[in-house]
């Protein structure tokens, strides 16, 4: 179950991640409305959990523009206000419900699986699985003779899976079957009706879980009722308990790094001492050392499990921001944060679950077969080699289906009984109508003639029949560009080496080759040696900061066009509209949360490429 949270305090966003990713909900974070609202649009989420006072777009604005362009999903609003006024305010904006801070957590999880219960609650009903029966006759549902009520979607899932018990249906294959070849909605909102589907039937008290997720390949309906495997646990009092969390490529860093924070502190320590003893001179000398890892520890603790590391680094930093001469209520409140930050790193990491994100490109394929058992097999694997497929059983479909929406590759048979046409013809169409999608034809045929026919029209491969689901997949693969992100480079400049590590850690199992800097007055060499597609910039740097990069970067003619996110831990209003003035492409706020990292270099990156192949093609 998807869910956007649209929140601007890291520490708390932090937190609401680690709490809904441990109760298997995924989680998409924006820090302000205006990344909010365009996530919103272009994501299926079954839910927005949305405070009030966020920069660029507030709350309220947001939920109203929503509702106003037809946004039918579920809103939360979770925010300080707590008047009267304030609800009513929030309602009538469009909030289908609203959470006062502080806030108890079983409260919110409670909060949000109402909302998603009656996301689409359409009475409707079920058939025979265990205790679960569904009437196909009388179009009713029921659970312990409990009558549920279902949308015509989740009606038509339940059914699909109740008639096939031995079938794995991938995303792609329940789109064929439920929705037709104009409009089926994006993979995403299948896994939105299952996870509906399978919370109406918890609701009404079927305790098993009785779909299965087949990863890499779709779902399929478990063979026994009474074989219960369902991940997540219930105590006596009905409440979830949550898996055991991994330790993730971030806290494994963190293991390595843990005597830099150790280190770090003893610089604000020795402040500290200087200011209590009053050794002036040492105070003097001290106190830009101790600003700057004050904030490198505001920026880097969170990320590697002291959140509350971080909050008393960030207040450490703002003491240390005004004069260098502290009053002695200053210094009091200094000694008194930089012992609290002692014992912080005494307690034990917070550890994290690592989240898998399918950002890998997914291609479209067209297969035009009559062969049922064979298209079939091909749906059921096609999720895990990043394909999503359309079947087209004879060529008037293929043909309906090439004119709605251009494939990004095709697997032509030859033979179709019951028609005079030859798919030469189809060939001949769909290469000269479209000559840069490949085409393979895979075909029972295989005399001279008909290689020579196939090679002399255009197609890429000729595949002969019989052959293996991982041999066409495989033939498939060779025909279409390699994902281009595999291919990427990103160039990471901070002063910090934990913050470097972390970064590369995060950004490295995707594929991506990371060059670390930990020397701004040095990237310059650096950027034209390695060519990167990205770069990412912390802003406050000693020599060089990251503004001042920046605009030597848009200055110049080359590589004036290269993307650049920066990285601070001041997200204020005038600290983001200096670097978005200097050149930048967008931002991260520090501590750095994995998942929003990911998700912004990998898209920014693809983002870029598109365009510049879009200017080639016109050009």
């Amino acid at each position: 179950m998807k869910i956007l949270l649209v929140e601007d305090d890291v520490l708390l966003s932090t937190a609401l991640f680690d709490l809904l990713s441990a109760n298997r909900y995924t989680i998409d974070i924006a820090s302000n409305g205006q990344a909010g609202l365009e996530l919103a649009t272009s994501t299926e989420y079954e839910l927005i959990l949305l405070d009030w006072l966020i920069p660029k777009l507030d709350g309220i604005s947001l939920c109203r523009q929503l509702r106003s362009q037809g946004y039918r999903k579920s809103i939360l609003l979770l925010t300080g206000k707590n008047s009267n006024a304030d609800i009513v305010a929030g309602l009538d904006a469009g909030a289908d419900d609203y959470v006062i801070k502080p806030f108890d957590p079983e409260a919110l999880l409670a909060r949000i699986r109402s909302l998603l219960r009656r996301n689409e609650a359409i009475s409707s009903s079920i058939l025979t699985w265990g205790n679960l029966c569904l009437d196909p006759s009388a179009g009713r549902v029921t659970c312990h003779g409990q009558e549920i009520p279902l949308t015509a979607t989740e009606y038509k899932l339940l059914e699909l899976f109740l008639q096939n018990p031995d079938r794995i249906f991938s995303r792609a294959v329940i789109l064929d079957r439920l929705w037709g070849f104009g409009d089926a909605p994006t993979e995403n909102a299948v896994t939105t009706h299952i996870k509906d589907l399978r919370k109406k039937l918890k609701t009404v008290g079927l305790a098993e879980e009785f779909l299965e997720t087949v990863y890499g390949m779709g779902y399929r309906i478990k063979p026994a009722p009474n074989r219960s495997i369902s991940v997540v646990q219930t105590n006596q009092d009905g409440k979830k308990k949550t898996a055991p969390k991994d330790m993730t490529a971030v806290n494994r860093v963190l293991e390595r790094f843990r005597n830099s924070f150790v280190g770090q502190v003893v610089v604000l320590e020795r402040l500290k001492t200087a200011l209590l003893v009053g050794n002036f001179n040492e105070e003097l000398e001290l106190h830009q050392q101790a600003l700057h890892e004050a904030h490198k520890l505001a920026g880097s603790m969170g990320s590697f499990g002291y959140p509350e590391g971080s909050r008393l680094a960030r207040k450490i930093e703002h003491l240390l921001l005004g004069d260098s001469s502290l009053s002695t209520e200053q210094i009091s409140n200094f000694s008194q944060l930089v012992t609290e930050l002692q014992q912080e790193l005494t307690k034990p990491a917070v550890t994290s679950t690592a989240q898998n994100f399918p950002v890998n490109q997914t291609y479209r394929l067209l297969v035009i077969d009559d062969d049922t058992t064979l298209t079939e097999q091909l749906q059921a694997e096609a999720d895990s080699w990043g394909i999503r497929m359309k079947v087209a059983p004879n060529l008037a479909t293929a043909r309906s289906l090439f004119s709605l929406a251009t494939p990004d590759v095709v697997l032509l048979d030859l033979s179709f009984p019951g028609t005079e046409e030859d798919a030469l013809i189809l060939l001949s169409e769909i290469v000269e109508r479209s000559p840069n999608i490949p085409v393979i034809v895979f075909t029972g045929r295989d005399t001279l003639a008909d290689r020579l026919a196939v090679s002399r029209l255009g197609a890429r491969q000729f595949l002969h029949k019989p052959a293996t689901t991982e041999q066409i997949f495989q033939a498939i693969a060779r025909v279409l560009p390699q994902p281009q992100t595999s291919e990427a480079k990103v160039l990471i400049v901070d002063d910090d080496p934990v913050i470097l590590a972390g970064l590369s850690a995060l950004l490295t199992p995707w594929g991506l080759e990371v060059i670390t800097l930990s020397q701004s007055q040095q990237f310059w060499k650096v950027l034209i040696a390695t060519s990167p597609d990205l770069v990412v910039l912390d802003l406050e740097m000693p020599v060089v900061n990251g503004l001042e990069l920046c605009k030597v970067v848009r200055q110049d003619a080359q590589w004036g066009d290269l993307p650049i996110l920066v990285v601070t831990a001041h997200t204020e209003a005038e600290f983001l509209q200096q670097a978005f003035a200097a050149g930048a492409d967008d931002f991260i706020s520090k501590p750095v949360l994995g998942p929003e990292l990911v998700t912004r270099v990998l898209s920014r990156i693809q983002r870029t490429r598109w365009r510049s192949q879009l200017g080639r093609s016109q050009a």
